[in-house]
Protein backbone atom coordinates (compact mmCIF):
# COMPACT_ATOMS: atom_id res chain seq x y z
CA UNK A 1 0.00 0.00 0.00
CA UNK A 2 1.36 3.43 -0.92
CA UNK A 3 1.93 5.99 1.83
CA UNK A 4 -0.14 9.16 2.06
CA UNK A 5 2.80 11.24 0.81
CA UNK A 6 3.63 9.01 -2.14
CA UNK A 7 3.06 10.32 -5.62
CA UNK A 8 0.34 8.40 -7.42
CA UNK A 9 1.39 6.66 -10.65
CA UNK A 10 -0.64 6.80 -13.81
CA UNK A 11 -0.64 4.48 -16.81
CA UNK A 12 -0.44 6.55 -19.96
CA UNK A 13 -3.20 5.54 -22.36
CA UNK A 14 -2.59 5.69 -26.12
CA UNK A 15 -4.03 8.79 -27.75
CA UNK A 16 -6.47 7.39 -30.29
CA UNK A 17 -7.15 10.85 -31.73
CA UNK A 18 -3.60 11.06 -33.09
CA UNK A 19 -3.01 7.39 -33.86
CA UNK A 20 -2.30 5.86 -37.25
CA UNK A 21 -5.33 3.64 -36.70
CA UNK A 22 -7.72 6.61 -36.57
CA UNK A 23 -6.08 8.11 -39.65
CA UNK A 24 -6.53 4.83 -41.53
CA UNK A 25 -10.18 4.44 -40.52
CA UNK A 26 -10.94 8.08 -41.35
CA UNK A 27 -9.34 7.70 -44.78
CA UNK A 28 -11.27 4.51 -45.51
CA UNK A 29 -14.58 6.08 -44.44
CA UNK A 30 -13.87 9.18 -46.54
CA UNK A 31 -13.01 7.09 -49.60
CA UNK A 32 -16.19 5.04 -49.15
CA UNK A 33 -18.44 8.10 -48.95
CA UNK A 34 -16.77 9.90 -51.85
CA UNK A 35 -16.68 6.85 -54.13
CA UNK A 36 -20.38 6.18 -53.50
CA UNK A 37 -21.51 9.82 -53.42
CA UNK A 38 -23.38 9.50 -56.72
CA UNK A 39 -25.57 6.78 -55.25
CA UNK A 40 -25.75 8.12 -51.69
CA UNK A 41 -26.43 11.80 -52.31
CA UNK A 42 -26.61 13.12 -55.86
CA UNK A 43 -29.15 10.81 -57.51
CA UNK A 44 -31.42 10.69 -54.40
CA UNK A 45 -31.33 14.51 -54.26
CA UNK A 46 -32.36 14.78 -57.92
CA UNK A 47 -35.18 12.28 -57.43
CA UNK A 48 -36.44 14.10 -54.32
CA UNK A 49 -36.42 17.44 -56.15
CA UNK A 50 -38.31 15.88 -59.05
CA UNK A 51 -40.95 14.37 -56.80
CA UNK A 52 -41.35 17.67 -54.97
CA UNK A 53 -41.81 19.54 -58.24
CA UNK A 54 -44.34 17.07 -59.57
CA UNK A 55 -46.28 17.01 -56.29
CA UNK A 56 -46.67 20.78 -56.54
CA UNK A 57 -48.35 20.29 -59.89
CA UNK A 58 -50.62 17.54 -58.61
CA UNK A 59 -51.82 19.01 -55.34
CA UNK A 60 -55.23 17.32 -55.54
CA UNK A 61 -56.17 13.67 -55.86
CA UNK A 62 -56.91 13.65 -59.58
CA UNK A 63 -54.94 11.34 -61.81
CA UNK A 64 -52.15 12.44 -64.13
CA UNK A 65 -54.32 11.58 -67.11
CA UNK A 66 -57.10 13.86 -65.85
CA UNK A 67 -54.65 16.69 -65.28
CA UNK A 68 -53.16 16.33 -68.76
CA UNK A 69 -56.63 16.32 -70.35
CA UNK A 70 -57.68 19.32 -68.28
CA UNK A 71 -54.64 21.37 -69.24
CA UNK A 72 -54.89 20.35 -72.89
CA UNK A 73 -58.61 21.10 -73.08
CA UNK A 74 -58.04 24.55 -71.63
CA UNK A 75 -55.18 25.23 -73.99
CA UNK A 76 -52.69 25.27 -71.12
CA UNK A 77 -49.67 23.31 -72.24
CA UNK A 78 -47.29 24.66 -69.63
CA UNK A 79 -47.54 21.43 -67.69
CA UNK A 80 -46.51 19.34 -70.66
CA UNK A 81 -43.59 21.62 -71.41
CA UNK A 82 -42.50 21.59 -67.78
CA UNK A 83 -42.91 17.85 -67.48
CA UNK A 84 -40.88 17.15 -70.61
CA UNK A 85 -38.21 19.66 -69.61
CA UNK A 86 -37.89 18.23 -66.11
CA UNK A 87 -37.75 14.66 -67.41
CA UNK A 88 -35.10 15.60 -69.93
CA UNK A 89 -33.07 17.35 -67.25
CA UNK A 90 -33.35 14.36 -64.95
CA UNK A 91 -32.34 11.82 -67.60
CA UNK A 92 -29.55 14.06 -68.84
CA UNK A 93 -28.16 14.46 -65.35
CA UNK A 94 -28.22 10.72 -64.73
CA UNK A 95 -26.54 10.13 -68.11
CA UNK A 96 -23.77 12.64 -67.38
CA UNK A 97 -23.18 11.22 -63.91
CA UNK A 98 -23.02 7.71 -65.37
CA UNK A 99 -20.46 8.89 -67.91
CA UNK A 100 -18.41 10.51 -65.14
CA UNK A 101 -18.44 7.32 -63.10
CA UNK A 102 -17.54 5.19 -66.13
CA UNK A 103 -15.29 7.68 -67.91
CA UNK A 104 -12.14 5.54 -67.68
CA UNK A 105 -11.15 3.53 -70.72
CA UNK A 106 -10.66 -0.14 -70.02
CA UNK A 107 -7.05 -1.28 -70.15
CA UNK A 108 -6.22 -4.81 -71.30
CA UNK A 109 -3.05 -6.84 -70.99
CA UNK A 110 -2.87 -8.43 -74.41
CA UNK A 111 0.11 -10.58 -73.40
CA UNK A 112 3.49 -10.43 -71.73
CA UNK A 113 6.88 -12.05 -72.24
CA UNK A 114 9.59 -12.71 -69.66
CA UNK A 115 13.22 -12.73 -70.73
CA UNK A 116 14.45 -16.29 -71.12
CA UNK A 117 17.96 -16.42 -69.69
CA UNK A 118 20.81 -17.60 -71.86
CA UNK A 119 22.29 -20.79 -70.36
CA UNK A 120 25.78 -19.42 -71.06
CA UNK A 121 25.23 -16.89 -68.25
CA UNK A 122 24.81 -19.64 -65.65
CA UNK A 123 27.65 -19.91 -63.14
CA UNK A 124 28.03 -21.62 -59.78
CA UNK A 125 27.98 -20.01 -56.37
CA UNK A 126 31.57 -21.14 -55.81
CA UNK A 127 32.67 -19.44 -59.03
CA UNK A 128 31.08 -16.19 -57.89
CA UNK A 129 32.98 -16.33 -54.62
CA UNK A 130 36.24 -17.12 -56.42
CA UNK A 131 35.87 -14.11 -58.73
CA UNK A 132 35.17 -11.88 -55.72
CA UNK A 133 38.51 -12.81 -54.13
CA UNK A 134 40.23 -10.18 -56.27
CA UNK A 135 38.10 -7.28 -54.99
CA UNK A 136 36.82 -8.04 -51.47
CA UNK A 137 38.21 -9.54 -48.24
CA UNK A 138 37.88 -13.23 -47.28
CA UNK A 139 35.50 -12.22 -44.48
CA UNK A 140 33.20 -10.50 -46.98
CA UNK A 141 33.30 -13.51 -49.29
CA UNK A 142 32.23 -15.78 -46.44
CA UNK A 143 29.44 -13.34 -45.53
CA UNK A 144 28.17 -13.39 -49.12
CA UNK A 145 28.30 -17.19 -49.18
CA UNK A 146 26.13 -17.42 -46.06
CA UNK A 147 23.61 -14.90 -47.36
CA UNK A 148 23.21 -16.83 -50.62
CA UNK A 149 22.89 -20.15 -48.79
CA UNK A 150 20.12 -18.85 -46.55
CA UNK A 151 18.19 -16.91 -49.18
CA UNK A 152 16.45 -19.94 -50.71
CA UNK A 153 18.20 -19.81 -54.09
CA UNK A 154 19.90 -22.63 -55.98
CA UNK A 155 23.65 -23.16 -56.15
CA UNK A 156 23.88 -21.65 -59.64
CA UNK A 157 23.02 -18.14 -60.84
CA UNK A 158 22.45 -16.26 -64.10
CA UNK A 159 25.05 -13.48 -64.15
CA UNK A 160 25.99 -11.37 -67.15
CA UNK A 161 29.63 -10.59 -67.92
CA UNK A 162 31.32 -12.74 -65.26
CA UNK A 163 33.70 -14.28 -67.76
CA UNK A 164 35.63 -11.01 -67.55
CA UNK A 165 35.01 -10.00 -63.94
CA UNK A 166 35.74 -7.41 -62.80
CA UNK A 167 34.74 -5.78 -66.11
CA UNK A 168 37.00 -3.19 -67.70
CA UNK A 169 33.95 -0.93 -68.04
CA UNK A 170 30.97 -1.33 -65.75
CA UNK A 171 29.00 0.97 -68.05
CA UNK A 172 29.63 -1.09 -71.19
CA UNK A 173 28.80 -4.25 -69.28
CA UNK A 174 25.56 -2.69 -68.01
CA UNK A 175 24.53 -1.53 -71.46
CA UNK A 176 25.18 -4.96 -72.93
CA UNK A 177 23.17 -6.61 -70.15
CA UNK A 178 20.23 -4.22 -70.56
CA UNK A 179 20.15 -4.60 -74.34
CA UNK A 180 20.26 -8.39 -74.02
CA UNK A 181 17.30 -8.49 -71.64
CA UNK A 182 15.23 -5.87 -73.50
CA UNK A 183 15.69 -7.35 -76.95
CA UNK A 184 15.00 -10.85 -75.65
CA UNK A 185 11.75 -9.93 -73.89
CA UNK A 186 10.42 -7.39 -76.41
CA UNK A 187 11.31 -9.65 -79.33
CA UNK A 188 9.37 -12.54 -77.79
CA UNK A 189 6.42 -10.23 -77.07
CA UNK A 190 6.31 -8.99 -80.66
CA UNK A 191 6.36 -12.57 -81.91
CA UNK A 192 3.58 -13.68 -79.53
CA UNK A 193 1.21 -10.79 -80.24
CA UNK A 194 2.04 -9.94 -83.86
CA UNK A 195 1.62 -6.25 -83.02
CA UNK A 196 2.81 -3.71 -85.57
CA UNK A 197 5.44 -1.52 -83.85
CA UNK A 198 3.92 1.54 -85.57
CA UNK A 199 0.70 0.96 -83.59
CA UNK A 200 2.49 1.43 -80.26
CA UNK A 201 1.78 4.90 -78.89
CA UNK A 202 3.37 4.65 -75.44
CA UNK A 203 6.72 3.20 -74.30
CA UNK A 204 7.73 2.98 -70.64
CA UNK A 205 10.94 1.43 -69.35
CA UNK A 206 11.80 1.01 -65.69
CA UNK A 207 15.14 -0.02 -64.24
CA UNK A 208 16.79 0.65 -60.90
CA UNK A 209 20.36 1.94 -61.16
CA UNK A 210 21.50 1.77 -64.79
CA UNK A 211 20.23 4.83 -66.66
CA UNK A 212 22.31 5.61 -69.78
CA UNK A 213 22.03 8.44 -72.29
CA UNK A 214 20.15 8.10 -74.62
CA UNK A 215 17.59 6.39 -72.40
CA UNK A 216 16.61 2.76 -72.65
CA UNK A 217 13.14 3.77 -73.84
CA UNK A 218 14.80 5.69 -76.68
CA UNK A 219 16.77 2.54 -77.48
CA UNK A 220 13.49 0.65 -77.97
CA UNK A 221 12.11 3.43 -80.18
CA UNK A 222 15.26 3.26 -82.31
CA UNK A 223 15.55 -0.51 -82.54
CA UNK A 224 11.90 -1.16 -83.40
CA UNK A 225 11.40 2.04 -85.43
CA UNK A 226 8.41 3.35 -83.52
CA UNK A 227 6.47 6.34 -84.78
CA UNK A 228 7.48 9.97 -84.24
CA UNK A 229 4.68 10.91 -81.84
CA UNK A 230 5.25 7.99 -79.44
CA UNK A 231 5.13 8.94 -75.75
CA UNK A 232 8.41 7.68 -74.27
CA UNK A 233 9.32 7.49 -70.58
CA UNK A 234 12.21 6.03 -68.57
CA UNK A 235 11.76 5.42 -64.84
CA UNK A 236 14.79 4.94 -62.61
CA UNK A 237 15.71 4.49 -58.97
CA UNK A 238 12.36 3.03 -57.88
CA UNK A 239 13.49 -0.52 -57.15
CA UNK A 240 11.16 -3.52 -57.20
CA UNK A 241 7.99 -1.40 -57.08
CA UNK A 242 8.71 0.22 -60.45
CA UNK A 243 6.96 -2.49 -62.46
CA UNK A 244 3.59 -1.69 -60.86
CA UNK A 245 4.34 2.04 -61.11
CA UNK A 246 5.03 1.68 -64.84
CA UNK A 247 1.71 -0.13 -65.34
CA UNK A 248 -0.06 2.61 -63.39
CA UNK A 249 1.56 5.30 -65.56
CA UNK A 250 0.62 3.42 -68.72
CA UNK A 251 -2.98 3.16 -67.50
CA UNK A 252 -3.26 6.94 -67.15
CA UNK A 253 -1.58 7.63 -70.48
CA UNK A 254 -4.01 5.25 -72.18
CA UNK A 255 -6.85 7.40 -70.87
CA UNK A 256 -5.72 10.37 -72.95
CA UNK A 257 -4.47 8.62 -76.08
CA UNK A 258 -7.21 6.53 -77.66
CA UNK A 259 -7.08 3.37 -79.75
CA UNK A 260 -3.43 2.56 -79.10
CA UNK A 261 -0.98 0.22 -77.40
CA UNK A 262 1.45 0.78 -74.55
CA UNK A 263 4.69 -1.18 -74.31
CA UNK A 264 6.01 -1.53 -70.76
CA UNK A 265 9.49 -2.96 -70.17
CA UNK A 266 10.50 -3.80 -66.58
CA UNK A 267 14.06 -4.99 -66.10
CA UNK A 268 17.04 -5.17 -63.81
CA UNK A 269 20.69 -4.81 -64.80
CA UNK A 270 22.67 -5.19 -61.56
CA UNK A 271 26.08 -5.83 -63.11
CA UNK A 272 26.81 -2.16 -63.74
CA UNK A 273 26.31 -1.28 -60.05
CA UNK A 274 28.02 -4.29 -58.49
CA UNK A 275 29.59 -3.29 -55.18
CA UNK A 276 33.28 -4.16 -54.75
CA UNK A 277 33.88 -3.18 -51.12
CA UNK A 278 33.58 -4.65 -47.63
CA UNK A 279 30.52 -2.83 -46.27
CA UNK A 280 28.15 -5.69 -45.43
CA UNK A 281 25.02 -3.56 -45.78
CA UNK A 282 26.00 -3.05 -49.43
CA UNK A 283 27.17 -6.60 -50.07
CA UNK A 284 23.63 -7.85 -49.48
CA UNK A 285 22.51 -6.31 -52.78
CA UNK A 286 25.22 -8.27 -54.59
CA UNK A 287 23.73 -11.48 -53.20
CA UNK A 288 20.04 -10.78 -53.70
CA UNK A 289 19.61 -9.20 -57.16
CA UNK A 290 20.14 -10.71 -60.61
CA UNK A 291 19.37 -9.88 -64.25
CA UNK A 292 15.85 -10.33 -65.58
CA UNK A 293 13.06 -8.54 -67.40
CA UNK A 294 9.51 -8.66 -68.70
CA UNK A 295 7.78 -6.88 -71.58
CA UNK A 296 4.04 -6.11 -71.46
CA UNK A 297 1.65 -5.06 -74.22
CA UNK A 298 -1.28 -3.04 -72.88
CA UNK A 299 -4.22 -1.87 -75.00
CA UNK A 300 -7.22 0.42 -74.67
CA UNK A 301 -8.83 -0.87 -77.86
CA UNK A 302 -12.23 -2.38 -77.14
CA UNK A 303 -11.70 -4.90 -79.94
CA UNK A 304 -8.71 -6.35 -78.06
CA UNK A 305 -10.99 -7.65 -75.30
CA UNK A 306 -11.38 -10.91 -77.22
CA UNK A 307 -7.67 -11.60 -77.62
CA UNK A 308 -6.30 -10.24 -74.34
CA UNK A 309 -5.39 -12.31 -71.30
CA UNK A 310 -6.26 -9.87 -68.52
CA UNK A 311 -8.12 -6.67 -67.77
CA UNK A 312 -6.54 -4.16 -65.39
CA UNK A 313 -9.03 -3.45 -62.60
CA UNK A 314 -7.10 -1.38 -60.07
CA UNK A 315 -3.71 0.12 -59.32
CA UNK A 316 -2.81 1.57 -55.93
CA UNK A 317 0.43 3.38 -55.05
CA UNK A 318 1.45 4.49 -51.58
CA UNK A 319 4.62 6.47 -50.80
CA UNK A 320 6.35 6.74 -47.43
CA UNK A 321 9.30 8.90 -48.45
CA UNK A 322 8.37 11.63 -45.96
CA UNK A 323 9.54 9.31 -43.18
CA UNK A 324 13.35 9.40 -42.82
CA UNK A 325 13.61 5.77 -41.76
CA UNK A 326 11.56 4.64 -44.75
CA UNK A 327 13.49 6.87 -47.14
CA UNK A 328 16.92 5.56 -46.11
CA UNK A 329 16.20 1.85 -45.56
CA UNK A 330 17.53 1.13 -49.07
CA UNK A 331 19.95 3.83 -50.15
CA UNK A 332 22.59 4.13 -52.86
CA UNK A 333 25.72 5.76 -51.43
CA UNK A 334 29.51 5.50 -51.29
CA UNK A 335 31.34 3.74 -48.48
CA UNK A 336 34.30 5.06 -46.51
CA UNK A 337 36.61 4.22 -49.42
CA UNK A 338 34.46 6.01 -51.99
CA UNK A 339 33.03 2.81 -53.51
CA UNK A 340 29.42 3.03 -54.67
CA UNK A 341 26.78 0.56 -53.55
CA UNK A 342 23.20 0.17 -52.32
CA UNK A 343 22.89 -0.12 -48.54
CA UNK A 344 20.03 -2.19 -47.09
CA UNK A 345 19.30 -1.38 -43.45
CA UNK A 346 17.80 -3.53 -40.71
CA UNK A 347 14.74 -1.26 -40.74
CA UNK A 348 13.65 -2.61 -44.11
CA UNK A 349 11.27 -5.31 -42.85
CA UNK A 350 9.50 -2.99 -40.41
CA UNK A 351 9.12 -0.30 -43.06
CA UNK A 352 7.79 -2.84 -45.55
CA UNK A 353 5.24 -4.13 -43.06
CA UNK A 354 3.86 -0.66 -42.42
CA UNK A 355 3.81 0.11 -46.14
CA UNK A 356 1.88 -3.10 -46.80
CA UNK A 357 -0.80 -2.20 -44.26
CA UNK A 358 -1.32 1.26 -45.73
CA UNK A 359 -1.47 -0.10 -49.27
CA UNK A 360 -4.02 -2.75 -48.35
CA UNK A 361 -6.05 -0.08 -46.57
CA UNK A 362 -6.27 1.86 -49.82
CA UNK A 363 -6.89 -1.21 -51.99
CA UNK A 364 -9.60 -2.81 -49.84
CA UNK A 365 -12.47 -0.42 -50.67
CA UNK A 366 -11.74 -0.84 -54.39
CA UNK A 367 -11.89 -4.63 -54.57
CA UNK A 368 -14.46 -5.48 -51.88
CA UNK A 369 -18.23 -5.37 -52.47
CA UNK A 370 -20.20 -2.68 -50.63
CA UNK A 371 -21.57 -5.24 -48.18
CA UNK A 372 -18.05 -6.04 -46.99
CA UNK A 373 -16.42 -2.59 -47.03
CA UNK A 374 -17.68 -1.59 -43.59
CA UNK A 375 -16.59 -4.98 -42.23
CA UNK A 376 -13.15 -4.29 -43.70
CA UNK A 377 -12.71 -1.44 -41.20
CA UNK A 378 -13.01 -3.93 -38.33
CA UNK A 379 -10.66 -6.57 -39.67
CA UNK A 380 -7.85 -4.27 -40.81
CA UNK A 381 -5.73 -4.92 -37.72
CA UNK A 382 -5.95 -8.67 -38.31
CA UNK A 383 -4.81 -8.19 -41.91
CA UNK A 384 -1.75 -6.40 -40.56
CA UNK A 385 -0.87 -9.36 -38.31
CA UNK A 386 -1.11 -12.12 -40.86
CA UNK A 387 -2.15 -12.39 -44.50
CA UNK A 388 -2.60 -16.16 -44.02
CA UNK A 389 -1.06 -16.94 -47.39
CA UNK A 390 -0.80 -20.66 -48.10
CA UNK A 391 2.23 -22.51 -49.45
CA UNK A 392 0.31 -22.95 -52.69
CA UNK A 393 -0.16 -19.18 -52.98
CA UNK A 394 3.49 -18.49 -52.12
CA UNK A 395 4.81 -21.16 -54.48
CA UNK A 396 5.21 -18.95 -57.60
CA UNK A 397 7.26 -16.41 -55.62
CA UNK A 398 9.48 -19.00 -53.96
CA UNK A 399 10.10 -20.94 -57.16
CA UNK A 400 10.94 -17.74 -59.06
CA UNK A 401 13.43 -16.81 -56.35
CA UNK A 402 14.93 -20.28 -56.48
CA UNK A 403 15.14 -20.79 -60.23
CA UNK A 404 16.46 -17.36 -61.12
CA UNK A 405 18.92 -17.57 -58.26
CA UNK A 406 17.72 -14.37 -56.63
CA UNK A 407 15.43 -11.37 -57.00
CA UNK A 408 14.95 -10.06 -60.55
CA UNK A 409 13.56 -6.85 -59.05
CA UNK A 410 10.54 -5.25 -60.75
CA UNK A 411 10.16 -8.12 -63.24
CA UNK A 412 9.78 -10.76 -60.50
CA UNK A 413 5.98 -10.39 -60.38
CA UNK A 414 5.80 -11.34 -64.06
CA UNK A 415 8.00 -14.42 -63.71
CA UNK A 416 5.64 -15.42 -60.89
CA UNK A 417 2.53 -14.93 -63.04
CA UNK A 418 4.21 -16.88 -65.83
CA UNK A 419 4.76 -19.72 -63.33
CA UNK A 420 1.06 -19.72 -62.40
CA UNK A 421 0.12 -19.82 -66.10
CA UNK A 422 2.49 -22.70 -66.82
CA UNK A 423 0.97 -24.61 -63.89
CA UNK A 424 -2.54 -24.13 -65.32
CA UNK A 425 -3.74 -22.14 -62.32
CA UNK A 426 -5.31 -19.18 -64.14
CA UNK A 427 -9.04 -19.61 -64.76
CA UNK A 428 -11.42 -17.19 -66.44
CA UNK A 429 -12.70 -14.67 -63.91
CA UNK A 430 -9.81 -15.13 -61.49
CA UNK A 431 -8.40 -12.00 -59.90
CA UNK A 432 -4.64 -11.66 -59.60
CA UNK A 433 -3.13 -9.33 -57.03
CA UNK A 434 0.43 -8.17 -57.71
CA UNK A 435 2.18 -6.29 -54.92
CA UNK A 436 5.71 -4.93 -54.87
CA UNK A 437 7.91 -2.82 -52.61
CA UNK A 438 10.55 -0.37 -53.72
CA UNK A 439 13.09 2.16 -52.57
CA UNK A 440 11.84 5.51 -51.48
CA UNK A 441 9.94 3.77 -49.74
CA UNK A 442 7.02 2.72 -51.96
CA UNK A 443 4.42 0.00 -52.14
CA UNK A 444 2.37 -0.67 -55.25
CA UNK A 445 -0.54 -2.98 -56.04
CA UNK A 446 -2.12 -4.02 -59.32
CA UNK A 447 -5.28 -6.12 -59.59
CA UNK A 448 -6.05 -7.96 -62.82
CA UNK A 449 -9.05 -10.04 -63.92
CA UNK A 450 -8.42 -13.05 -66.14
CA UNK A 451 -10.47 -12.75 -69.33
CA UNK A 452 -9.99 -16.39 -70.24
CA UNK A 453 -8.62 -19.62 -68.88
CA UNK A 454 -4.93 -19.90 -69.71
CA UNK A 455 -4.05 -23.21 -71.35
CA UNK A 456 -0.66 -24.26 -69.89
CA UNK A 457 0.15 -26.13 -73.09
CA UNK A 458 0.03 -22.80 -74.93
CA UNK A 459 1.58 -20.63 -72.20
CA UNK A 460 4.90 -20.39 -74.09
CA UNK A 461 6.98 -18.78 -71.37
CA UNK A 462 10.36 -19.47 -69.71
CA UNK A 463 8.73 -21.98 -67.33
CA UNK A 464 7.00 -24.08 -69.96
CA UNK A 465 9.85 -26.53 -70.63
CA UNK A 466 10.70 -27.17 -66.98
CA UNK A 467 7.42 -26.68 -65.09
CA UNK A 468 6.98 -30.40 -64.40
CA UNK A 469 10.10 -30.28 -62.20
CA UNK A 470 8.53 -27.73 -59.87
CA UNK A 471 7.88 -27.06 -57.05
CA UNK A 472 11.18 -27.92 -55.44
CA UNK A 473 11.70 -28.19 -51.69
CA UNK A 474 13.88 -25.19 -50.81
CA UNK A 475 13.90 -25.64 -47.03
CA UNK A 476 17.29 -26.28 -45.47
Amino acid sequence: MASQNSTPSYHKQPNFLFSDQLKTYTKLSYNFVISKSVYLFIIPAILCASIHHLSALYFDQTTITDQLYKYYANGRCSFMVGFVSLSSLLMGTIYILTKIVRRSRKVYLVDFACYKHDPSFLISRDTICQRLETVVSPESIEFCRKVMEKSGVSENAFVYGWNEFPPKSGFDCGRGEAETVICGAVGDLMAKTGVNPRDIGVVIVNISTFNPVPSLSAMIVNRYKLREDVLSYSLGGMGCSAGVIAVDLAKWLLQVRSNTYALVMSLESPTSSYYVGDDRSKLISNCLFRMGGAALLLSNRSSDHQISKYELKHTVRTHHGADDKAYTCALQEVDNEGKLGVSISKDLMGVAGKALKVNISALGPLVLPISEQLLFLAVLNEVEKNLNLTKWQMEPSRMTLYRYRSNTSSSSIWYELAYAEAKGRIQKGDRIWQIAFGTGFKCGSAVWRALRTIDPARANNPWSDVIDHFPINTSN
